[in-house]
Order: C-alpha cells, then sequence, then structure tokens
C-alpha cells in the first residue's frame, strides 16, 4: 500500500482552516464526499472511470483551442506540431498521474493542498499565488475573445460600408466588450458557490466541439475566396518551435482540476487513473490536432493568433461558432474567478491567523471588494490588450509550472518521504523523472515569459 505522508493533518501547523481554500478548483460536475478516512479507500465517489474520461476531457478543451492553428504556424508547420504535441504529452499524462499518486498518499483532495502536504509551506504558497496569476490572466483571455468575436457578428449584422470611416458608438469594441462584461459576467461572478454553472458549461463544452467541427468542414470543403497565404514546412529558427509551447500547455492544462476529478471517483487507484487520463488525453489530442492543422492549413502563415477571425463575418455557421465561443467563455469567466477568488481568500485568512467561521460576517463584503476589484482590473486590460496570443504567451508559462514544475516537485519529494533501507532502481528512476520534469516546466516558464516581456508585451 501507499503509505500516508499527511495521515495525521494536526501534525502540520500551517494547515489551520483557510475557508474557500480548500474547495478550489472542484469542477462543478464533479460531486466528491467530504475528505476522511474511511471515505479514501471505501469507493465512495459518484464518478465512474468512463464518465472521469469526459470530466477530464471537458476540463481540457476550451476556448485555448482557437489558438492551437497560430501555434502550427509559429512551430513551422504540421510535422513540427504534431511532434511537438506528441513530446510534451508524454509528460502530461505522467503530471496528471503523479497527481493522483500524491492525493492519495497525501490524503489531500486539491491540487493546491496536495503541494502544501508534500511539498512544504513555500511550494504551497507559491502554487496558490499561480493558480491566482493564472486564472486571472485567463479571465483577461476570456474578455479579448468576447471582443474578437463580437466585432466580427457585429461587422456581418451592420451594414454600412466601411469606406465611411465612422462606426456608431454601439460598435466599438470597448464599448461592446464593457456592456457584456456588466451585464453577464458581473452577476455570475458575485455568488459565493457555483454550482448553478455546470448546466451553463455542458452546454459551452457543445459549442467546443462545434467550433472544431466547423474548422475541420471549412478545410475539407473550403470556400473560393479563402486561399492560404504560405504554408511552412519547417521552422525558421530551431527556437521557433518553443514559441508554440506556451499554446500547447494553456490548451492541455487540466492538471488543477484533476485532482478533485481523481478523488471523485468510486475506484480512486492510481492504475485505473493513468487508464483514465491517457484517454482523455488522446482524446483532447485528437480535437486540437484536428483544429490546429485544418486551421493552419486553410490560411497558412496567414492565420490569425485567433483562428475564427480569419473567416469571412458574413459566413454563417462561422457566426454559430462564434456565438457558442462567446457562450463557452462567459460561462467560463464566472468559474476561474471564483478559483481565484477562493485562492486570494484563502492566502488572507492565513495570513491574518482567523478562520472562516470566525469572519463570517465580513466574508461578503471581502467577496464583493475581490470581485469588483478583479471584474475591474481584468476588463480594463482586456480593452487595452486586443490581441489574445500575448495573453496567452504570458500564462502558458505559468501553465508549465502546474503540468511540470509543481508535479514534478511533489513526486521527488514523496520519493524521499520513503523510509527504505535501499534504493532501488526504480526508485532512482522516478526521482531522475521528477527532476527533469521540474528541469523542463523551468525551461518552459523561464523562455516563454522571457520572449512574452522582450518580444510581445514590448512590441
Amino acid at each position: 500500500g501507499t503509505g500516508s505522508i499527511n495521515s495525521d493533518y494536526k501534525d502540520w501547523e500551517w494547515s489551520a482552516d483557510a475557508g474557500e481554500r480548500a474547495r478550489l478548483l472542484q469542477s462543478p460536475s464533479v460531486e466528491t464526499v467530504p475528505k476522511s478516512g474511511e471515505s479514501q479507500g471505501n469507493g465512495l465517489g459518484a464518478t465512474s472511470a468512463l464518465g472521469a474520461v469526459f470530466i477530464v476531457v471537458n476540463a481540457a478543451l476550451g476556448a485555448g483551442l482557437l489558438n492551437f492553428p497560430a501555434a502550427f504556424s509559429m512551430a513551422g508547420g504540421v510535422a513540427a506540431g504534431i511532434a511537438l504535441q506528441m513530446c510534451m504529452l508524454i509528460f502530461i499524462i505522467g503530471g496528471l498521474v503523479i497527481l493522483a499518486y500524491c492525493s492519495q498518499a497525501s490524503n489531500e483532495r486539491t491540487y493546491q493542498e496536495v503541494v502544501w502536504a508534500v511539498c512544504g509551506k513555500v511550494p504551497g504558497v507559491l502554487c496558490e499565488v499561480a493558480i491566482a496569476v493564472y486564472t486571472f490572466g485567463t479571465c483577461i483571455a476570456f474578455l479579448i475573445i468576447i471582443g474578437d468575436q463580437e466585432d466580427k457578428i457585429i461587422a456581418a449584422l451592420v451594414t454600412e460600408p466601411e469606406e465611411a470611416g465612422s462606426s456608431r458608438w454601439y460598435t466599438d469594441r470597448k464599448f461592446t466588450i464593457s456592456i457584456t462584461a456588466f451585464l453577464l459576467i458581473l452577476p455570475l461572478s458575485i455568488p459565493k458557490e457555483i454550482g448553478f454553472q455546470k448546466y451553463a458549461s455542458s452546454l459551452s463544452v457543445i459549442g467546443t466541439w462545434y467550433v472544431t467541427a466547423v474548422i475541420i468542414i471549412k478545410y475539407i470543403w473550403p470556400d473560393k475566396e479563402l486561399v492560404p497565404v504560405e504554408i511552412p514546412t519547417s521552422p525558421s529558427t530551431w527556437t521557433a518551435v518553443f514559441n508554440a509551447m506556451p499554446t500547447i500547455c494553456f490548451g492541455f492544462q487540466c492538471h488543477v482540476s484533476s485532482v478533485p476529478v481523481f478523488n471523485s471517483m468510486k475506484q480512486p487507484e492510481v492504475k485505473t487513473w493513468g487508464a483514465v487520463v491517457t484517454a482523455a488525453m488522446v482524446i483532447a489530442l485528437f480535437v486540437y490536432t484536428g483544429t490546429g492543422v485544418c486551421g493552419f492549413l486553410t490560411f497558412g502563415a496567414g492565420v490569425e493568433q485567433d483562428v475564427l477571425l480569419s473567416y469571412p463575418s458574413n459566413d454563417i455557421p462561422v457566426a454559430l461558432a462564434r456565438a457558442f465561443i462567446i457562450l463557452c467563455v462567459l460561462t467560463s469567466y464566472p468559474i476561474l474567478h471564483f478559483c481565484g477568488r477562493a485562492v486570494l481568500e484563502g492566502l488572507w485568512l492565513r495570513y491574518t491567523g482567523v478562520t472562516v467561521e470566525e469572519d463570517v460576517v465580513r466574508e461578503r463584503r471581502r467577496r464583493l471588494l475581490q470581485t469588483i476589484s478583479w471584474f475591474l482590473l481584468t476588463l480594463l486590460l482586456a480593452l487595452f490588450i486586443p490581441d489574445i496570443g500575448k495573453v496567452i504567451s504570458v500564462i502558458g508559462g505559468l501553465a508549465a509550472c502546474f503540468i511540470f514544475v509543481f508535479p514534478g516537485l511533489c513526486l521527488i519529494q514523496a520519493k524521499l518521504s520513503e523510509i527504505q533501507e535501499t534504493r532501488a532502481i526504480s526508485w532512482w528512476a522516478q526521482v531522475s523523472y521528477g527532476v527533469f520534469m521540474v528541469t523542463l516546466g523551468a525551461f518552459i516558464f523561464g523562455q516563454t515569459t522571457a520572449n512574452a516581456i522582450f518580444v510581445d508585451l514590448t512590441a
């Protein structure tokens, strides 16, 4: 059996009640039982293995697929893009399995709690800060996507000639993003719980699959006016392929929400989980590859960072895809905001040393202040950063930390905590694998962040 790293919760002084942080990133589609020694091993979860596959797929797939055709262009073509995905998929699946192993060993049920229990206080705090920054950046990307799609929809509805040089105030991008955000996103972000979002989230998943289908069909039966500018067949430089890494990490990052999914299974076993995540990632691979390859071959090097922007405004199937994407991000923003707010709440309560039971009166006021501040900051940045590629280049590096760095650290610390008289070859192999994951994740984070600072943000 697997030894418990954190079997006695009271032994860890930093484990004081931090309020909402224990419920961070619980998928709205996942129903879990309270953490306890009895429920952990008796299969009391409600999710079957097949259900877990679909939940993980849904967690991975999202609006990030719009950037995959541009990622294939940056990588240097179809062969380079597919090869890069296949290589990274090995470590993506490995990270998901490691998190399940460490969750079982530490008796923790969320990503950041696993990092806290296995790696200690400093990595735990860094993990929570990274989650807050990542969710904040993703919310900015969602607002930019709304603006992109609304621009195209309005262009199809408004029949005024572009040569007129004057557009009406209600068609201005900043106005449309702001009015949509204030009327639809802000009211959904204020509630304390997000369970009501599960039905809308299911509809947004259908929209994501529809977008992929449209892009593939448009490649097979292209419109006459859609002619690719140039189709690269190799990277311009050997470092150019790394520019696609942020998009791939951003697309496949479902690790933060995977730990609650694992613990919600009827039989939460690492071996079963390995089969679940392998099947889920293969499905996601086909979706992302289909979108990336077909979108890239349709437009070549001229493809936009948001592939839907490359299609004509008056294309009805694409217009419906844009509407689905807007729905997807409208329902996803409140969920991501909830996750970031939960981390900030936990950090605040731990810093002040106050439990959530002692601070019920001020919780609502603090939640309103956090929500409004978060909302206004993301909206302001989205209004002045029109290119989604620049945002993804930044948060894609953080996604690499969730996929590689923190799981690698967890694996190293979990193996080092084992009491063994002799170290078997398998032990050394697993520690080496963990070291390699941390090194690879640190490289991707450093490379993409430096590229975003010196190239994208200074352009």
